[in-house]
């Protein structure tokens, strides 16, 4: 997979216009319909290669949802899984390829569980849902449905703290004011006595009622269980199987380098367990964990699943920096290198790329669209390997800040409709109404050139070309600009991905290149214009270009 091809180019720089590729869908109700004709657009049809199904497997476009910010089906202002399969239409709307959908393939549900937050991520019973986001059996509707639409369905599942609240603490706590060692909830959680010496660098809490101290990292409200307890592991063993049962296809493992504070080692080791036990019961479980750290870090973790990549994320990471006019060279021998020290780990690895999600402030901030860097990041995230995820609103250019308030609210802010839906911003936001979104998304899937439809587009080149996301990966150092981009190869075929984060075209000769045969120009992206002519390839400003071989 991987050897640089050095290139010295003479690259021909030529001014010229910008042009957009973008766009959107808009409801009467809560459903969202497309204007757009029954045939989506010719620019636009780009056939799958013969005999591939480009979603067959875990490598999959996701979209993250929090829950009680995406839409209400029932008036209270509260999102809920109603108003998710409500918009189902919006986000796939079941027809492969048609382009009236943003044809999203997989959803990752932040925690759905009953819990006295709004975020819900110190969770009162792993086996119920929140009467604020509906039933059990409207999760298992949820998932029908998905699954009748080739999309994967995912929940957050924080198993490193719970609530108080939980029946499980209370039984902890029961355990110890009487005393009781011989009590299974004993040991159910992490604890130190009166006495002892505290685990340097954790926090602890009183347990009132005892000469003891329970551990509480994230939170006083939210107490750590005990990993090295065999029944902590059933527990939590049972609680993904019983979400497995109920058509569920996987997990987002929230705090996961937390289950050992400070112990890689030990944390790895619990994952590799947890993970061989549940593939054993769903061998195409999809998995990732949050692992906020390094790759260093998430390196070690990617022996037992795959990691988000918080490198290439946020204001500062490499997605943002090259799409602001950094040099895409940099990026994809980063994305190399990466490939390369995640492979050496696990033999079946998958980069889990993203920009953003709800605990980071909103990309449209730093990125906006009326000067291209967000539809370039777009390009960035989405023309790439592995399995990228987008926050629910980034496909609009949604903003929020934590700002001064210094709150988490405001990167959850409700989603920008524009037709009359009743949910309403969590608990705690401070962030100004009037300055949430360039337009809603009714306004945008009318426009070919909103960034919707930049995403919409984005995702259909990528499931037409399937190597993308798939194949062995090679850069292609374009040394002489700041294009950068990158070869795959998959069973038997090969793309050529070139990406232009300037503001100026860009032509070169692919004949001058000892590339290969690429001399179908599959599609493009971005605000400028994209050609090939015999062997004359121009790619546009900002932009995004994918050839085949062949």
């Amino acid at each position: 997979m991987k050897k640089i091809i050095l290139l010295t180019l003479a690259l021909l720089l030529v001014l010229g216009l910008f042009a957009g590729c973008v766009f959107e869908n808009g409801p009467e109700s809560s459903v969202i319909e497309s204007s757009e004709p029954e045939d989506q657009n010719p620019e636009l049809a780009l056939p799958v290669p013969e005999g591939v199904k480009a979603t067959e497997d875990n490598a999959r476009v996701f979209y993250e949802i929090f829950v009680g910010s995406f839409s209400d089906s029932n008036g209270d202002g509260v999102g809920d899984i109603r108003g998710i399969i409500n918009r189902m239409d919006y986000l796939n709307d079941g027809k492969e390829n048609s382009g009236r959908s943003l044809g999203i393939e997989g959803i990752w549900l932040t925690p759905i569980f009953p819990s006295s937050s709004y975020h819900k991520y110190d969770v009162n019973d792993y086996c119920a849902v929140d009467a604020s986001f509906g039933t059990l059996e409207d999760v298992r509707e949820l998932a029908e449905l998905c699954h009748s639409r080739n999309v994967k369905l995912i929940l957050d599942l924080p198993i490193n703290h719970t609530s108080r609240l939980h029946p499980w603490y209370s039984s902890f706590v029961q355990a110890h004011r009487g005393g009781n060692r011989e009590d299974p909830y004993y040991n159910f959680y992490s604890f130190y006595s009166k006495g002892e010496t505290a685990p340097a660098g954790r926090a602890f809490a009183p347990l009132t009622g005892t000469d003891d101290f329970y551990e509480c990292n994230f939170d006083s409200g939210m107490p750590e269980l005990n990993f090295d307890s065999d029944d902590v592991r059933a527990a939590v063993l049972d609680v993904a199987k019983f979400w497995l049962d109920l058509g569920i296809d996987g997990f987002r493992f929230d705090a996961a380098k937390y289950v050992y504070y400070g112990d890689h080692t030990a944390s790895v080791e619990f994952w590799k367990w947890y993970l061989k036990e549940l593939r054993a019961i769903k061998p195409d479980l999809y998995t990732v964990a949050e692992v906020w750290d390094g790759d260093g870090v998430t390196q070690l973790y990617y022996a037992a699943m795959n990691c988000f990549n918080f490198t290439a994320s946020q204001n500062e990471g490499l997605i943002a920096k090259t799409a602001s006019g950094g040099d895409a060279d940099r990026y994809t021998a980063y994305m190399d290198q990466y490939l390369d020290s995640i492979y050496g780990s696990n033999p079946e690895p998958m980069p889990v790329p993203f920009i953003g999600n709800h605990d980071t402030d909103r990309t449209a901030g730093y990125l906006p669209s009326f000067n291209g860097r967000a539809q370039m990041a777009a390009n960035l995230l989405l023309l790439g390997p592995g399995s990228p995820f987008i926050y629910y609103g980034e496909e609009i250019g949604m903003r929020g800040s934590r700002g001064s308030a210094n709150t988490d609210a405001n990167r959850r802010l409700a989603m920008v409709w524009g037709d009359g839906d009743t949910v309403k911003d969590p608990e705690g936001t401070t962030y100004d109404p009037e300055n949430r979104a360039d337009a809603p998304v009714t306004e945008q899937i009318a426009s070919e050139t909103s960034l919707y439809s930049h995403y919409k587009k984005l995702i259909l080149l990528r499931k037409a070309n399937p190597e993308i996301a798939r194949g062995d990966y090679t850069p292609v150092n374009l040394s002489d600009s700041k294009l950068g981009g990158f070869i795959s190869s998959w069973n038997g075929s090969r793309v050529l991905v070139i990406h232009n984060p300037s503001l100026n075209p860009v032509t070169l000769d692919l004949g001058d290149l000892i590339l290969g045969d690429f001399k179908t120009l599959s599609g493009w992206a971005g605000l400028g214009e994209c050609a090939l002519e015999g062997t004359s390839l121009t790619v546009g400003g900002q932009s995004s270009v994918v050839l085949r071989e062949g």
